[in-house]
Parts: C-alpha cells; structure tokens; sequence
C-alpha cells in the first residue's frame, strides 16, 4: 500500500467505527420499510408498433412510475419489453388505460411490498445477524459489509491489503480489497466493482462471493491459485455506499448515488452516467429528478471521482474492468455511446463468448453478448466506455439474473447459484488476461 493509500485507510478506520457504531440498521419489523410498497406493482409491457410506442410515452407521462427496464421512457422503443414499478393509487388506471389502448402486458409482481417481505424475511435477517460464520448466501447491510472487509484484511494478510479510496458525498469511506500473491514488479490487474446502482443487490454479494472463493480456493484450485500467482485483483463490493445503506434504510428501489443538488429537491446522480467519456449525451438525463441524470459535471461524484482517479494511476497495469450491475442476463462491452465497432473487438468477443459459455456450463442459464448500445441500449458517460478508453484492453459490465420475474428483487436462494455460475464467467474473463491474443486469427496463445 503506498503512503497516499495508507494515510487514506488510517483516517477512515476511525470514521467507520463510528460509521458502524452509530449506524446500523435497525431490526426487521412487522413490515420492512413502512409498509410503503403495499399494493404497488410491476408491470410487464410489451410493444409491437410505433403506435404503441407513443400510446404508452403518453400514458406515463401522467403517472409517476419507476423505470425498472429500460431505466428511461426516452429508451422505449417498438418489438420492446418494458418493465414499470407503479404506485398503487396508480394501478387501476395503467391497467385500464393499457386495456383500451389495446397494449399488450401482465402483471409481473402483484404486491411489491409482500415480494420485497419475501427477498429478505425474518428467516434470512435472523441469519444474517449471526455474526459466525458469515454467511454469503444472504444479502447484507453496507455495515454489515465493511466488517467483513476488515476482517477479510485481518485473517489473510498474505493475499489481501485494504485500500481507501477517499470518502462518499455523506462521508463514508470507499474500501477496496486488493486480492493477489505478493510481488515485484507490479502485476497485471483486474479491477470489479459492484454496487455502483443502489437497488442492485446481487451485485455486492457476488463481490464478497468472489473474494470469500479466491481466499478459500487459493492453493487447491489450480486455475485460482494461478491467477492469484500472476494477477492483482482490486475488488470494490458496493461502489454507491450512500446509496446502497438508503435502499437498506428507507427505499428499496433506490437507484443513483445521494448527493444533493441546489436547484432542485431531488437526489443523486446516476453513477454509471457521469463517467467522463461522452457525458450526458444520449441515454443520460441532464434533469436531477431523473434515474439517469448525469450530474452536473463530468466526475462530479466523490465515487467516481475516487475509481477514476485510482484507475488511472494504475492504468499501465490495469488489463481489464468489470463492473457487475443486475438484471437482465447480458454481458456487455464497449461502445454503449455508440454504434461502433472496437479496436480489438475480436480479443474483446472472443473472451465474452468465452466466459458465458463458463457460465453457462454451471446451471444451462443464457446470456446474450455483445456491445452494450446494441444489445441493451445506447447510453454515454458510462464506466466500461470511460475504461477503455482510457487503455483499459477489456471493459466489461455484466447484467445479472434474472430476465424480470423477480427483478432487483432476486430471492437469496438464487445468491448461490448466480455467483457460482458468474464466478465462472470472470475467471474465464481473467485467465484470458495470461494469454496473448491474436487479433488475426482470434484466438489466445499462452504467453
């Protein structure tokens, strides 16, 4: 760890105490977060026409809804699914007006507060405070988190160093195990992030299922120990701190980062919409009340700017990016501002196609590959486009289980099999990373 980090790391261990201290989540009670979700549903909405296109634009530009998939009105577009959480004093009146119209869609959650109960029930939150052994087939607290780093930093001093990035806009302090054998020189490097949308739990939990394999797997499993031999990991388990303990604490749906803006009531930035790499152009909001508002500056997130800031100091080792987000079964990769073709694109699909066969060869679950404007949608100022272009080769974001039946509110009983079968795919992604790519032939030699 070098001084700047060390000095950082020092700093906020006493912060986190008091973090922690002062600051855990209070116990499940008859109802988890008031009860606020009651009779709120999601709907499911499928569109054939141009028609239908605007029928629907109109209807929901006179309810308020929450955009689960895609995350803006402006990305719905014909032959599209699209995913609506709707209030309930609205709910009578979508169903009727989509029934008139003659749109075609289901109901996919009838009661949200009873699935949100169900996610995380009294069983799982009586597990999860157990403090021994840690689970990791439960979803956790950001507090809950933290612990586990420093003790993740204590008991394996010999593979793990804990590094502090800087602090949140509410002050919390932003962690980073570096996983790897000891070395000099420098190694290869793989960065993943998680967390980076609050909502998207799955995601910090396969962060934690990442390190809890790497650790317990090193020196019996011959393809991690070697990774571990010859790469550097740096894992950031929830990237929106801020935003991950709100949707703990008060809104479960809750998607961008906390910060506050002076013209407006509203809060918070998108997170992977205010990367410095063709900012708030298409796909991103320049209004702070939307999911995707970009802010009002390139980096002008404390997280961001911290992840961009350490990305590019190390960048000359820095081989590849992987952030994890969730739902929707896609491995995705550079352009998602555009519709281009990368410069190396046949390394970059040839390691995609690689690592969704892996995945695929734990359950028989599907993902579909391919650049990110063209396989989910366009979007600018997010981090895999910022990575590579900043001379990270390999810059991937996964979208993980499911396709929409459960949504952001994957059960824990999928933690297990989604991040066995996702482990997969990134130790497929990072032992192409030990290997020579010929951009010829598309194919890997080893080096």
């Amino acid at each position: 760890m070098d001084l700047e980090h060390k000095r950082a790391f020092g700093a906020s261990v006493i912060l986190t105490c008091v973090i922690i201290c002062g600051n855990v989540p209070h116990p499940v009670g008859a109802y988890q977060y008031n009860n606020r979700y009651a009779g709120d549903q999601v709907f499911r909405i499928t569109l054939t026409n141009d028609t239908e296109v605007q029928a629907l634009k109109k209807i929901l530009g006179l309810i308020k809804v929450d955009f689960w998939q895609p995350n803006s009105a402006s990305l719905i577009h014909r032959n599209a699914t699209v995913d609506v959480h709707v209030k309930r004093n609205d709910t009578q009146h979508l169903h009727a007006r989509l029934k008139l119209e003659r749109i075609k869609y289901r109901t996919l959650i009838s009661d949200l507060q009873k699935e949100i109960e169900k996610q995380t029930g009294y069983r799982s939150s009586r597990k999860r405070r157990s403090e021994s052994p840690y689970d990791y087939e439960v979803y956790h607290s950001l507090e809950e988190i933290q612990n586990w780093m420093f003790e993740m930093n204590r008991s394996r001093p010999e593979l793990v160093t804990m590094l502090s990035l800087g602090k949140s806009y509410e002050g919390r302090p932003l962690y980073v195990l570096q996983l790897g054998k000891r070395s000099r020189p420098p190694k290869k490097s793989m960065w993943i992030d998680c967390g980076v949308h609050a909502r998207e739990w799955i995601g910090p939990a396969f962060c934690q299922w990442f390190v809890k394999e790497a650790l317990s797997s090193y020196k019996y499993d011959s393809v991690m120990t070697r990774l571990l031999n010859h790469l550097d990991f740096f894992i950031m388990p929830v990237f929106n701190v801020d935003g991950y303990r709100f949707s703990w604490n008060t809104d479960r749906f809750w998607r961008k980062t906390r910060s506050k803006n002076h013209k407006f009531h509203c809060r918070g930035v998108d997170a992977n919409r205010n990367w410095k790499v063709k900012w708030c152009d298409e796909g991103a909001s320049s209004h702070p009340c939307d999911d995707t508002y970009c802010g009002p500056f390139p980096e002008s997130e404390p997280e961001v700017k911290a992840v961009a800031k350490f990305l590019r100091k190390h960048k000359k080792h820095m081989k590849a990016y992987i952030s994890i987000h969730a739902y929707a079964q896609m491995l995705l990769y550079p352009y998602s501002y555009k519709y281009a073709t990368i410069p190396n694109f046949n390394c970059v699909e040839s390691a995609a196609q690689n690592a969704v066969t892996a995945l695929y060869s734990a359950y028989g679950v599907r993902y579909r590959y391919g650049p990110a404007a063209t396989t989910l949608y366009v979007s600018s100022g997010s981090s895999i486009d910022w990575a590579y272009r900043n001379g990270i080769p390999y810059a991937f974001a996964f979208e993980l289980r499911d396709t929409g039946h459960f949504g952001f509110l994957l059960p824990e009983s999928l933690i297990k099999p989604t991040c066995i079968e996702t482990l997969k795919a990134v130790k497929a992604i990072a032992s192409g990373l030990l290997k020579k790519c010929n951009t010829d032939n598309n194919r890997f030699s080893y080096i």
